[in-house]
């Protein structure tokens, strides 16, 4: 039976697609939606390593089993046959492949999307360097023997250069060059580099957006001979519409604050409210992603520069930071949590002695206490862990959560407006929905009690109950605090000898 295909869907037509990182959030959606929406392509090429002794084969076993790929097992099963694992790393050389593996990729891949990072902010410059500079020459090196290549689209971030107040969609110059530090880390000892790595990073807040920067430059060069393509998407939240309202898999940016504060963990976040949220829902930016080959093989002129596509929500969509909390606070009683640990009330400030304050007297001391109690009855001790893992998550976050940015995205608003009402049907990215934001945000709600807590929904009576319960131990809890200070300040100036 013959099928009508829309003009994004015919390009995919035959394709053979090479993808690196796609066991990672926006992988498995990236993999997701080109199965289901370009279902004329020829094959899907993934690269994937073992883990926890799982095999590659395993592991993609399990990732069919996801609730995002249910849509495909009910409608076009057919297609996970389309997908070809290969036992592969982009910290090794050739990506891990060779013989007939290799030779499949080089000569049947026509779009490439680089993927593959370690997007740890607080992580080693080392490891850093390894993964997204180091990475992505591997993968530029095994794209240049690819005989039928259209289009490398190297995933970065909106935030590799950070040190401009306004980032518009070209490659900035760095005075440090991608080769020199990648000799650099080949022959310098790991404690050295550990040493100088805070002279090295500026004017960057961490390893994760200086190694993407250097890693731009690395494809910029080879724009002359290559079809290499960049897209910087902005902080990834969870799904707006599909594959699933909602879905995420990961407690990165967004969904780990939303959840830490949600269960009452996190209590004072440093964080400017009049700053506007730099988000975007990860079927948006893969939607992006998907049109970008399209878009660029079918002008009749290849453009002077590099292609530079910043992946971010429109102006008018964005919602400042205060209300972004407000909204959360006010979502988060009506879809509280199960058994959270403290009423979610969490200080929001930009005082950062009044925020250390707090994390001393709420977040350390309540650790210490509970992990004192564990070791009294016997049990694994494990609060002191959970919050230091806490406390350096919200170390590298507060750079982004204090600072504000202006993104222009003329690229990345032009491919939606490219496209016929066919293809807006199939890849959605449209900034003037009549959903609102506080809607999307109910579904980010709901899928992180869905698909991160595995919580029931039949389970929220239950858990609103239990929240009013610890208002009112927090209300109590304050009242006497807040009565102490003030009896015992009155008791030392003397005040109540008066009375």
């Amino acid at each position: 039976m013959t099928v009508d295909l829309s003009p994004v869907q015919e390009y995919y037509k035959d394709k053979t697609i090479f993808i690196t990182g796609a066991s990672g959030f926006m992988g498995k959606v990236l993999l997701e939606k080109l199965l289901y929406s370009c279902h004329s392509l020829k094959e899907v090429i993934i690269i994937c390593r073992p883990k926890r002794g799982k095999a590659p084969e395993t592991r993609l076993e399990e990732m069919f089993k996801l609730p995002i790929f249910q849509r495909i097992k009910d409608e076009r099963p057919e297609m996970l046959k389309k997908v070809t694992i290969y036992q592969g790393d982009v910290t090794f050389d050739q990506l891990g492949l060779s013989g007939e593996s290799l030779k499949h990729v080089t000569e049947n891949t026509n779009i490439v999307f680089h993927m593959a990072a370690t997007l740890k902010l607080e992580g080693n410059l080392r490891d850093a360097i390894d993964m997204n500079l180091l990475g992505t020459r591997r993968a530029l090196n095994v794209a240049k023997e690819m005989k039928q290549l259209e289009a490398f689209i190297h995933l970065s971030t909106a935030f590799c250069n950070c040190d401009q107040e306004v980032m518009y969609e070209k490659v900035y110059d760095f005075p440090h060059k991608p080769e020199d530090l990648m000799r650099l880390a080949e022959w310098m000892d790991v404690k050295t580099l550990d040493a100088i790595t805070p002279d090295l990073l500026k004017p960057h807040p961490n390893t994760y957006t200086y190694s993407k920067r250097l890693a731009e430059l690395l494809v910029r060069d080879h724009y002359e001979s290559m079809p290499v393509i960049i897209a910087r998407p902005s902080i990834v939240s969870p799904a707006a519409f599909e594959p699933l309202p909602g879905w995420v898999d990961n407690l990165n940016g967004p969904t780990g604050l939303m959840i830490g504060c949600g269960k009452g963990v996190i209590r004072s976040v440093l964080v400017n409210q009049r700053n506007k949220a730099e988000v975007i829902p990860v079927d948006y930016a893969i939607n992006g992603l998907i049109v970008i080959p399209y878009e660029f093989n079918k002008q009749a002129k290849r453009p002077a520069n590099v292609p530079v596509y910043n992946i971010t929500n429109a102006d008018h969509r964005k919602m400042t930071m205060g209300t972004v909390v407000e909204m959360s606070k006010r979502i988060n009683k009506q879809f509280p949590f199960n058994a959270g640990l403290w009423y979610p009330d969490p200080c929001v400030t930009t005082n950062q002695f009044y925020h250390n304050f707090n994390v001393a007297l709420f977040h350390w001391l309540p650790a210490y206490f509970l992990d004192f109690l564990m070791l009294i009855l016997g049990q694994k001790r494990f609060m002191l862990r959970v919050q230091e893992k806490i406390s350096t998550g919200l170390g590298v976050l507060q750079f982004f959560t204090l600072n504000a940015w202006i993104f222009r995205s003329e690229n990345y608003s032009s491919l939606w407006n490219k496209l016929n009402e066919e293809d807006k049907a199939i890849f959605n990215m449209n900034m003037n929905t009549e959903n609102t934001e506080e809607e999307y945000m109910v579904e980010c709600a709901k899928g992180a009690r869905k698909f991160i807590l595995k919580e029931k929904e039949e389970d929220l009576p239950r858990a609103r109950v239990h929240m009013k319960i610890q208002w009112v131990v927090d209300v109590v809890c304050k009242t006497v605090i807040v009565g102490l200070f003030f009896y015992y300040l009155l008791k030392w100036t003397e005040v109540l000898a008066i009375f």
